[in-house]
């Protein structure tokens, strides 16, 4: 959420960010509420004042009098609140100022290549018909019993998703990241705080009331909710690993083959709680972890920057890791890492106290590994061509074993 105070010094800013994000918003019609809003609040704080006059005087009839006038105004102001809420939260975050304005993902900026694009002297398969061939994965069965976008993960695969996950914790504990298995339910407060409209869109599960999360961050964020943190217990880094649930309903007829793009997944994803002005040396933190896990497996990838039309709702910037995959002879992401300044903090009412003064978090998120496309990633780029799997070095001390047999 932004404060109301910058919209109305800045209302063209705001309306023409929203635009560059897609967003259509209402900011006249939010001022007029807003406006109101202030002038009513005036008359009932002056109501309010009035009365406790009288009642010292002990005017009992003009006493009731007032009583109803305010009481009428309490109620007016009760459903301009609603309205001033509902109009506010319908904003979304400001692209930060260097963010390159673009409509969609195809015009994305490529910030850098690294790693040569692996190279194999015979056809190499995608990851589904290694997996099928192997016997690690099984969508054939899994599709009797969950329908589609649903994979049974087995034998060796399984000991390679176990291996990321001890590999990817290693590495951030020692960086200071608190480990976390968080609960993969929420409830509909969290999910307005975290301010993805996916979950409104119907893209995410529903549960009477309550929501299953897309990703751990989802639990994580909203975990310090109405809380004040000392500035000096910042920053505060979590490392969460979680099975996560997408509907996928905006992806009808894309990435159907294989196990990329799931119902049910699972992540290990870092959220970071700052000082504001720590925030941007943060998100490069965060990019360089990202890229310290992906270049420990040896496997080639390119940076690229998210334009303003390929940004979320609560998003000021992103930066997304695609990893190269020879099944599908092009890049795919497998990580993003993104700042959501402090407009989820102000939703969620998370703030830091330093001293005497307080103010709002920034609130920062990144992938470390989204396990089944890093899987893919590994079975497409250590392919053999005599059918094994390679596995990578940094994950044999994890496995105990060096290649998936064929």
């Amino acid at each position: 959420m932004l404060d109301i105070k910058f919209i109305r010094e800045n209302a063209q800013k705001v309306e023409e960010s929203a635009q560059n994000k897609g967003y259509k918003v209402e900011i006249k019609k939010l001022l007029e509420v807003d406006k109101k809003r202030r002038d009513l609040i005036g008359e009932v704080d002056k109501l309010r004042s009035k009365r406790k006059e009288i009642a010292q005087k002990r005017d009992e009839k003009q006493g009731q009098k007032l009583k109803k006038e305010l009481k009428r105004k309490e109620d007016e102001l009760e459903d301009l609140n609603e309205d001033f809420y509902k109009l506010i939260r319908e904003v979304p975050n400001l692209a930060k100022e260097d963010v390159p304005i673009g409509k969609d993902e195809s015009q994305n900026k490529t910030i850098r290549e690294v790693g040569r694009k692996t190279q194999f002297n015979f056809k190499p398969k995608d990851h589904l018909e290694l997996g099928e061939g192997l016997d690690l994965i099984d969508i054939e069965r899994s599709s009797k019993i969950s329908g589609s976008r649903q994979s049974f993960i087995k034998n060796e695969l399984v000991t390679l998703e176990f291996a990321l996950i001890k590999f990817a914790f290693e590495i951030l504990n020692k960086e200071g990241f608190v480990s976390i298995i968080p609960p993969v339910i929420i409830n509909k407060k969290a999910v307005e705080g975290l301010g993805y409209v996916e979950y409104e869109r119907g893209e995410g599960y529903k549960l009477d009331d309550q929501y299953l999360v897309g990703t751990s961050e989802h639990s994580v964020v909203p975990m310090h909710m109405d809380e004040t943190l000392d500035v000096k217990n910042l920053p505060r880094r979590y490392a969460a690993f979680s099975t996560s649930f997408r509907k996928e309903a905006g992806s009808w007829g894309k990435d159907t083959r294989g196990i990329f793009r799931l119902h049910q997944f699972d992540k290990i994803e870092m959220v970071s709680i700052v000082n504001p002005k720590d925030e941007e040396k943060e998100l490069e933190f965060l990019l360089s972890l990202e890229e310290k896990l992906v270049k420990a497996l040896e496997i080639p990838y390119q940076v690229v920057e998210m334009c303003t039309g390929d940004l979320g709702f609560p998003t000021a910037k992103k930066y997304d890791i695609e990893c190269w995959m020879p099944g599908q002879n092009k890049y795919r992401e497998t990580h993003s890492v993104s700042t959501t300044t402090d407009f989820q903090a102000r939703r969620l009412n998370i703030k830091y106290r330093n001293g005497d003064q307080t103010g709002f978090v920034h609130i920062l998120n990144g992938t470390a590994f989204a396990i089944g496309r890093t899987l893919i990633a590994i079975m497409e780029n250590y392919q053999q061509k005599d059918g094994t799997i390679e596995v990578p070095k940094a994950l044999q001390k994890y496995t105990g074993f060096s290649k998936i047999p064929s």
